[in-house]
């Protein structure tokens, strides 16, 4: 191991709980012990638990899975109600011990305002009828009871209602009796969520959110009272020696309902500051708390707490690493921590472990990888949330995402085995075959994988002298350096397997390879808008791979994802970008993680990026273009480069057929969870 890791392996403590070493695994949505969104109410989960002791074989020091409801979500039952839970929980937990490894259970109070309530809940809840009718299957008044009444985050036309005392009594009793069935199950301790993010216990503890007049609002001691009291009421029931952690923000980047502050802005802090939290770092400490698992943010500003690869790597360490100096019990820092950083701050004392999450989701040996020195071998999270937490929300939407994923969180776009064991696996295949793959892009060589390991004898063509396919366009961006990280992985990967790579070569008749079974993972081709002059614009792939250049002043026609990025590194060289976008919103399409998109739209507007909506573009002009707005008033819009991004189609080599297999965007266009997901879906067949 490169001796710059070695203070990731170093034992530490957690009040009288060893930990072997530095590295925790932070809870994720999805991958709670006692399941996740279930119809049929909370259980002990075995694909939850598969995942975490393969991370624990795995060399991780402490393990935290995603957060587990005190009622359940579905037919309003308590965790302590179920006592054959964690009778298996009790069984479970001797085997994590053999591993060496630690974990503590995350128990919330709720998510409040915060709830993703979704775009099927949301009209339901509206209507006082459907309401009542819901109420024994899903409470929903219980699931979005907050502080005071206040707008929710996903759907600001519906009032969140006040919770009472009683009710707040009632969850302290719950977090006691539920922490006292961990502690007997063997669980080495609990973690408190959240004074974070903008969670229930962080929405009492803000003034912002926080309008109440009694013993739980107005003073600082009576808004951090409620969390205070959880953690006194478990010391109580369970004992001074066992551990409790809190899931903390140290500064909430907050500058409104629905607005984050975003890095490098400067905006008034309209929730939890750093002289607040200096503070109350100190008070939640003496209060009982024995960690603080930190990082910033809230639901307002998602992009902190949940990073995509817009916002800088180990983005909360200055602001964690602060707050350490504030009390006297281990402070975790999380938000897209590097293993070489994170080592250094905890040498220094500046942080006493590194808190890393999706990384784990997307390569389970990534810790034992970096002890062999095979730091190469790590599959890379890009931060995509397209598989693990893709709640998405557009104007006039809530969270648009499909139940079956809000149901199923904390899979991964990039590992198709994550949390889907049963659904995807390695299985030998019954008759080895010959098998052409056309195409070197991700889903060409994720196919070429798979059927090698399946045992198959597999040829991937490629008609270019590179692999990567379009993903090497989509990888140029400055901030991209995961996604050409992840092009190197799968070039190196290929090597380990009795794979034969053909660069250079170009398949113009499937038939004549000979191949008993050919996989076509072509791609797709850009869509030309029949609009006057576009042969001016420039195609949004030929300007990321340095095929154009472009001028100080480009006008993007497009505002989705593509056209966005290409916005914000347009910006980051200093250049002045424009977008130009049909739709009410950017970024429209469901599936895209609002901690993404709202970190663009977030940027674009603190930094006066100016974006046209509801505009349709009616001709490139010399200089310039043309476009129409919603109410049909044409304007002109100068610019130096106008660059189209304005949608892909698919462009299959060969049509599906008996022995034909379209994989990726060649068979439907989408991103890399649909491109990996669908090439594993084809390839087991085989």
């Amino acid at each position: 191991m490169d001796t710059k890791y070695e203070a990731l392996f170093t034992p530490w403590k957690i009040g009288n709980v060893e930990i072997k070493n530095r590295i925790v695994m932070c809870p994720m949505g999805g991958t709670s012990l006692f399941g996740w969104f279930e119809l049929g109410g909370c259980h002990f989960d075995k694909e939850a638990a598969k995942l975490f002791l393969e991370r624990a074989q795995n060399n991780v020091g402490l393990i935290i899975p995603g957060m587990a409801p005190l009622k359940d979500t579905f037919w309003g039952k308590w965790l302590w109600q179920n006592p054959k839970m964690f009778d298996e929980l009790k069984v479970y937990m001797d085997e994590i011990h053999k591993t060496g490894a630690k974990l503590f259970v995350q128990l919330t109070a709720g998510i409040g305002r915060s709830w993703a309530i979704t775009d099927l809940v949301g009209p339901l809840h509206k209507n006082k009828i459907t309401r009542a009718i819901m109420k024994p299957v899903l409470d929903t008044s219980h699931e979005l009871m907050s502080p005071s009444a206040q707008p929710a985050r996903w759907a600001p036309d519906i009032e969140c209602p006040e919770m009472t005392v009683e009710q707040i009594y009632e969850i302290i009793e719950a977090f006691a009796k539920t922490a006292k069935l961990c502690k007997d199950a063997g669980v080495d301790g609990v973690e408190i969520h959240a004074v974070h993010e903008g969670y229930l216990l962080d929405q009492f503890a803000i003034e912002f959110y926080n309008k109440r007049t009694d013993e739980y609002g107005g003073s600082f001691e009576n808004r951090y009272r409620f969390a205070a009291e959880v953690v006194k009421a478990i010391k109580e029931t369970c004992g001074e020696d066992y551990p409790v952690s809190l899931r903390y923000s140290v500064e909430s980047k907050l500058k409104g309902f629905r607005q984050g502050i975003v890095p490098g802005e400067e905006a008034q802090e309209m929730g939890r500051t750093m002289e607040e939290s200096e503070k109350a770092a100190k008070y939640l400490q003496d209060a009982g708390y024995d960690m603080l698992n930190a990082d910033n943010g809230t639901y307002d500003s998602w992009y902190w707490a949940h990073p995509p690869m817009y916002m800088p790597q180990n983005c909360n360490l200055e602001e964690v690493s602060h707050i350490k100096k504030f009390v006297d019990i281990p402070v975790v820092c999380a938000g897209r921590m590097e293993p070489d950083v994170g080592a250094q701050a905890v040498a220094e004392g500046r942080i006493d472990a590194v808190g890393i999450a999706r990384q784990f989701l997307v390569d389970p040996e990534w810790i034992t990888k970096l002890i062999e020195d095979r730091v190469e071998d790590i599959k890379p999270c890009i931060c995509c949330h397209s598989g693990c937490f893709n709640f998405s929300s557009t104007k006039g939407h809530y969270n648009t995402q499909d139940l079956h994923d809000t149901m199923h969180l904390s899979r991964c776009a990039l590992n198709a085995e994550t949390m889907q064991s049963t659904k995807h696996y390695i299985k030998p295949a019954k008759k080895a075959k010959k098998i052409a793959v056309i195409g070197g892009g991700i889903g060409g060589m994720e196919s070429a994988l798979v059927l090698a390991k399946r045992g198959h004898q597999v040829t991937l063509y490629e008609k270019s002298g590179e692999l990567g396919g379009v993903f090497i366009a989509a990888a140029a961006p400055s901030f991209k350096e995961k996604d050409r990280a992840l092009i190197a992985w799968y070039k190196r990967e290929l090597t380990k397997y009795p794979i034969e790579v053909k660069l250079n070569t170009e398949v113009k008749d499937p038939e004549s390879l000979g191949a008993d079974e050919v996989i076509v993972a072509t791609g797709s081709n850009a869509i030309t808008i029949p609009v006057k002059g576009i042969d001016k614009g420039i195609q949004a792939i030929d300007f990321l791979l340095g095929k154009r250049e472009v001028g100080r002043n480009v006008t993007i026609i497009g505002g989705g994802l593509t056209g966005c990025e290409i916005a914000y590194e347009l910006y980051l060289q200093g250049k002045n970008p424009t977008i130009v976008e049909m739709q009410d919103d950017l970024i429209t399409t469901k599936g895209v993680c609002l901690a993404n998109t709202s970190f663009l739209r977030d940027f674009f507007e603190a930094n006066k990026v100016p974006v046209h909506l509801e505009t349709r573009l009616c001709e490139v002009l010399d200089g310039g273009v043309m476009v129409s707005d919603k109410d049909g008033k044409q304007f002109r819009i100068d610019a130096d480069s106008v660059i189209l991004s304005t949608g892909y189609r698919p462009a299959p080599l060969a049509p599906k057929g008996k022995h034909i297999h379209l994989v990726g965007d060649a068979d439907k266009v989408g991103n890399l969870r649909s491109v990996i997901w669908g090439a594993w879906d084809v390839c087991m067949k085989l």
